[in-house]
């Protein structure tokens, strides 16, 4: 399920394998930006990733992860943003002005296990450059040494553990402005990957940290990897994989390792949708436009509940998991919106969970938009989730026994097959879609 295996340099075809069950079965993940950029928290919220032209993307940037890019870029709002607000103070002043003082570990991730999430994925070095934990070569430029002195890598792993959840890693390996430097990126044609072997090196010693001292369930690497490090070899990608394998047998990568190597594909907003036709896939996103916390992001711009619950039922009925993002502020709570967000997926997933974890999706049913129907199937039973109440005709997926349907509860619902229509009595839900389930052949 590599992107571009044609490419790629012989010896990593032994890292092919099949999905684990756990991670077809998990469905949700969250994904958490955090770093220095949580100070500032500035970005402007024009859109979402696939919906604007590169060109105005990178000059407005809303992704608040990318300010160290955005305030280069000359005339940028965010460059006279920080003009203004900062007098043009260097970037790493930020990284001592984070320091994480109402981080709870245990807290946030108890939140995300009732949001119903299977898996966790930190950041452990954006591309900023600055780790989150003390990682080789960084010469103290990293959560340790400064701003909050945490290892806040060692953190999430042990509260995602101990709170029976796998641990993930992002690393990004493709983009360091610090180890590195190369000019602001202005368009996607200036995003280069470095190439020297120095920095292949620097960053095949920190995901072999990572891998040694937090043994990953799951690697999550971005933008690529540096080209000397393609090569096998002993700080190459593939003795970071050997590592990684070695350390997890049922670990999983994604897609984003420069093409040699991956698990499954990924999709962000709107962008690489053409990874949703894999056979394991996943979409990742923020709750709102920005993967870091974004003050400038208000209700119109973020993920309510309910469309929250939406977009997570409609990617596991096609296939994916959903790796869904939150950004603490610096002071590492969870701003109260995304909170809500959480809750509010929780809440719906306790009731209609086992309509969704685990579950494939139902061969030949038709999604809806008018009435609003994704199906799923958890064994010898579909799932028919509906944004609707009352009756409601739907499209009939063959071998659906109309005369079964229940609901989550296991109450009768009256429904009727009509040549190709379902006609459903759907009870009304306090929260979100409902769940009718029937007996499917």
């Amino acid at each position: 399920m590599d992107h571009d295996v044609k490419t790629r340099p012989e010896g990593y075809e032994r890292f092919e394998r099949p999905v684990p069950d756990w991670f077809r079965d998990a469905k949700l993940g969250i994904f958490v930006h955090w770093g220095a950029y949580s100070v500032p928290a500035w970005a402007e919220p024009i859109g979402a990733l696939g919906t604007i032209d590169d060109t105005r993307w990178y000059r407005h940037n809303p992704y608040a992860e990318w300010y160290a890019n955005t305030i280069r870029i000359e005339g940028s709002p965010a460059a006279e943003h920080h003009r203004t607000t900062y007098r043009g103070r260097p970037y790493d002043d930020f990284l001592d002005d984070w320091k994480a003082e109402a981080f709870d570990a245990d807290a946030l991730v108890a939140l995300f296990a009732e949001a119903g999430a299977r898996y966790v994925v930190p950041t452990t070095k954006h591309h900023d450059g600055i780790a989150l934990w003390d990682a080789p070569h960084t010469g103290g430029r990293n959560t340790v040494a400064r701003g909050a002195r945490r290892d806040l890598v060692g953190e999430f792993a042990a509260a995602t553990r101990a709170a029976g959840l796998r641990f993930g890693a992002y690393y990004s390996g493709g983009l360091d402005w610090h180890a590195a430097p190369a000019a602001p990126i202005e368009s996607d044609e200036q995003l280069v990957v470095p190439t020297s072997a120095e920095y292949a090196q620097y960053a095949h010693d920190h995901v072999v940290d990572l891998i040694d001292r937090y043994r990953p369930d799951l690697l999550w690497g971005d933008i690529g990897w540096p080209t000397a490090g393609h090569a096998p070899g002993p700080f190459s990608l593939a003795d970071v994989f050997d590592r990684f394998y070695a350390a997890a047998p049922d670990g999983v990568v994604n897609d984003r390792w420069g093409g040699v190597h991956a698990d499954y594909l990924t999709s962000e907003y709107e962008a690489h949708r053409s990874s949703e036709s894999a056979e394991v896939w996943e979409n990742c996103r923020g709750i709102g436009y920005s993967f870091g916390y974004n003050r400038l992001e208000g209700p119109e711009h973020n993920l309510d509940g309910p469309a929250a619950v939406r977009l997570f039922v409609d990617v596991v009925s096609r296939g994916g998991n959903l790796l869904l993002n939150v950004g603490p502020t610096a002071s590492g709570t969870l701003p109260e919106p995304q909170a809500a967000t959480l809750r509010a997926l929780g809440a719906w997933n306790a009731r209609h969970g086992d309509a969704v974890f685990g579950s494939r999706p139902l061969a030949g049913a038709l999604a809806s938009d008018d009435p609003w129907v994704r199906w799923t199937r958890t064994g010898a039973r579909a799932n028919a989730i509906i944004d609707a109440s009352g009756r409601v005709e739907i499209a009939a997926p063959d071998g659906v026994d109309a005369a079964t349907a229940v609901t989550v509860d296991g109450e009768p619902v009256w429904a009727e097959r009509r040549g190709g229509v379902l006609v459903i009595d759907v009870p009304a839900e306090s929260a979100g879609p409902a769940v009718v389930g029937f007996a499917a052949s």
